[in-house]
């Protein structure tokens, strides 16, 4: 991730899925900390994605829909895949 006279770019992908994890996570009455535990991570670098300053590997994507029982497209995209 670049940045711009010091202030961190975000990437638009990364704030769309780091938005999607956000509202599941929430939809599942998880915390940030429930979250960041199940996906063997800290709090912090949860944050960081839900605001997209950082980006969910497929390896972290695949633990998020386990994690919150969920099929990949709730997290890469707004439209149903079935």
């Amino acid at each position: 991730m670049g940045s711009v006279h010091g202030f961190p770019v975000v990437d638009p992908a990364d704030a769309a899925v780091g938005a999607r994890l956000k509202h599941w996570r929430e939809r599942r009455g998880l915390s940030v900390e429930d979250l960041a535990r199940l996906m063997d991570m800290t709090p912090e670098e949860q944050r960081r994605i839900e605001a997209g300053r950082a980006h969910l590997n497929s390896l972290r994507i695949g633990t998020a829909i386990s994690a919150l029982r969920l099929p990949l497209w709730a997290l890469t995209s707004d439209t149903r895949a079935y």
